[in-house]
């Protein structure tokens, strides 16, 4: 019997979504810049990454998700979609294929899904950076590495080793997001002149 597979270090879960979501709040969607509501659960979740707080880092991209998919904002482009939290339309169980497979296979298809989104976010982001004057020929290396090892071997350490190393070399890369004004603070009324 085979030793199941060793727990994937927090800070690896977080980055690979942290880098990803970082590029999202980068992209050419955003006019002015992102606004403030998206940046702030962004900059949290940086600050939590950087101090080890990686429950509190995935908070608040838990957060950001769920801004994503808000539809004030404007639509994120593939691959970047995959960022925004799932909200699947109601069906019964018995509906959804993966319903009746036995926890091994259905861990096995959720293993595989979240590795080809990790993928295609890797090359959603070399992309922008090529386009962005960002260096990524040893992004795309890696990158290409991944989807060889993916193809090779199904999902594995060995696919997660060249994508973990991406995202590791990217984060360093990234400019700030810029941020959107915000609405003008209201100034307060002036007081009454007191009565002599």
């Amino acid at each position: 019997m085979a030793a199941p597979p060793a727990p994937t270090p927090p800070e690896r879960l977080v980055l690979r979504r942290l880098v990803p979501s970082h590029v999202a709040l980068l992209l050419d969607v955003w006019k002015a810049g992102p606004a403030p509501e998206l940046t702030g659960p962004f900059e949290k979740a940086e600050a939590a990454f950087r101090a080890a707080d990686y429950a509190g880092a995935t908070s608040a991209l838990d957060l950001l998700s769920i801004r994503f998919t808000e539809p004030r904002w404007p639509s994120l482009p593939a691959p970047f979609r995959d960022l925004r939290v799932p909200i699947p339309a109601p069906m019964p169980p018995h509906w959804n294929p993966e319903h009746a497979l036995p926890p091994a296979e259905k861990e096995a298809v959720r293993a595989r899904r979240t590795a080809e989104e990790q993928l295609a976010l890797a090359d959603g982001c070399v992309a922008w950076a090529r386009a962005h004057a960002v260096p990524a020929d040893d992004l795309a290396a890696l990158a290409a590495e991944a989807k060889r090892a993916l193809g090779a071997g199904g999902v594995s350490p060995e696919f997660y080793v060249p994508i973990d190393a991406l995202w590791t070399a990217l984060v360093a890369r990234l400019p700030r997001p810029k941020r959107a004004a915000g609405p003008a603070p209201v100034a307060a009324a002036p007081e009454p002149a007191a009565e002599a």
